[in-house]
């Protein structure tokens, strides 16, 4: 395998790629090059057998990993020699090359003896257009959508509160280094939104975002899932697997819940952010790892800490960079821009009127931004042209958080003037009346037992028609 530096000809930097038992060839061919290229390096193969596939594979991976982390960042390209080594090695460059795991170019080295003197063309670039291959197929399909989703969330981090611009601005200063960061928030704020916003704006925006949850696994599921396991390490394990860590090399690796991580697993993770080497479940030899490590709770980690259930090595590992998401009831000046961004990406046409926004603004939103796009997501369903105060849930227009202990007004002890309750509850219970009476004021005023002209200020108080 050879790198350099965007030209055709000249080779900055040439990888030669040996098993055990090849070390004395390769030295040969290594000096070979060095006569002709700058620099030449040796790269060992933990290999006993290079026709063996899964071993192999195991190892050009590790190989890929650290090119995408030395040399394809810095913007070098790359040229793989499929005339040397075993065929399943070549077969294995093919695969790598032709899924997009390995950015590169794929040469063969045509032997004197199987063309006329001179040589018309010794190297030919080699072209397969395999598009039936079903990993293939399934890996550029993965690709397509972790895209997609990616474009999607930096439209969704919408917000112009002086709390969410001031979020963004430590959002930039995190992203241009590469420590650990951990981020804070109340449930449904958006946090793995956060994340890949810090990875896409990163260096390391080339590789993968890796996004799991270690609140939903036990102990021994999650240790394996980010450690990766040999084979025969329990039960059900009959060969090797790669963790997230080591799927993550060379990108970010989202940790989301880490307040409810076992302990042993915080160990594991402890050592990999020092050390950044990890051992898999079942396994002797260590592995060399490079995934910026972004971590997420809506739990008080301090106060974990205090009570033994994490640890305070760790919390300190992890709060070199901490971001504090706002809930929404804080920046209630953004919930018009969710709204529409949210009604975009839903494909709805839907309008609000002036009550139903002022609702939206005055309730709590417990649930914070996961809970205002679940409401608008019911409008698209039970909504027609134009939403009003009346069509909203009931807990969204008296004010009312959903649980068996929760109070009326907002957040749970928060007790609201009178006159805010008595509004709230005339706008919604008119509302209603309006829609179903067809907007007449006339029955709309004798059904709610008021003078016509009483109701009629009442609806342009509130905006309802």
């Amino acid at each position: 395998m050879r790198l350099l530096d965007n030209s055709d000809t000249d080779y900055d930097e040439a990888w030669v790629l040996t098993v055990p038992a090849g070390k004395s060839a390769t030295a040969t061919l290594a000096a070979e090059l060095d006569e002709v290229v700058p620099t030449v390096r040796t790269v060992p193969v933990p290999v006993d057998d290079p026709s063996d596939y899964r071993a192999l594979f195991d190892a050009l991976t590790d190989v890929q990993a650290e090119l995408s982390r030395e040399k394809l960042r810095d913007g070098w390209t790359v040229d793989v020699l499929l005339s040397a080594g075993t065929p399943q090695a070549q077969t294995l460059w093919v695969i790598l090359v032709q899924s997009g795991l390995l950015p590169a170019r794929m040469l063969q080295v045509i032997a004197p003896a199987f063309v006329p003197d001179p040589h018309p063309k010794p190297v030919r670039e080699v072209r397969l257009d395999i598009e039936g291959f079903p990993t293939i197929v399934a890996l550029r399909a993965e690709v397509a959508r972790l895209r997609s989703a990616a474009g999607l969330s930096a439209k969704r981090l919408v917000g112009e509160s002086e709390a969410w611009r001031a979020l963004m601005r430590r959002v930039a200063r995190v992203a241009e280094s590469d420590v650990p960061v951990l981020v804070l928030g109340e449930t449904g704020t958006g946090k793995e939104l956060i994340a890949q916003s810090i990875h896409q704006a990163s260096a390391r925006r080339g590789g993968p975002f890796i996004a799991e949850n270690c609140g939903a696994l036990d102990e021994g599921v999650l240790a394996s899932e980010l450690f990766g396991h040999e084979a025969g390490a329990f039960t059900g394990a009959k060969g090797r697997r790669r963790g997230l860590f080591e799927q993550a090399h060379g990108g970010t690796l989202f940790l989301d819940e880490v307040g409810e991580m076992p302990p042993r697993v915080q160990s594991s993770l402890l050592r990999v952010l020092q050390e950044g080497q990890l051992r898999r479940v079942g396994g002797e030899r260590t592995v060399s790892v490079d995934g910026r490590v972004i971590a997420a709770t809506h739990k008080n980690l301090r106060s974990l800490v205090d009570q033994g259930k994490f640890r305070e090595d760790l919390f300190f590992r992890l709060y070199g960079a901490t971001l504090e998401l706002p809930p929404l009831r804080e920046r209630p000046d953004d919930i018009a821009l969710l709204v529409r961004a949210f009604l975009e990406e839903l494909d709805s046409r839907l309008e609000l009127s002036v009550a139903t926004m002022r609702a939206l603004e005055q309730y709590s939103w417990p649930g914070n931004v996961r809970e205002l796009r679940a409401e608008v997501t019911r409008w698209t369903v039970f909504c027609d042209g134009r939403v009003e105060p009346g069509d909203l849930s009931s807990f969204v227009v008296q004010g009312e958080e959903r649980g068996p202990e929760v109070k009326r007004g907002g957040r749970k002890g928060k007790i609201r003037p009178l006159a805010v309750e008595v509004e709230a509850t005339e706008r919604v219970v008119i509302g209603a009346a309006l829609k179903r009476f067809g907007e007449n004021l006339s029955q709309t005023a004798r059904a709610l037992g008021v003078d016509r002209n009483t109701l009629k200020r009442k609806v342009r108080r509130y905006g309802l028609l």
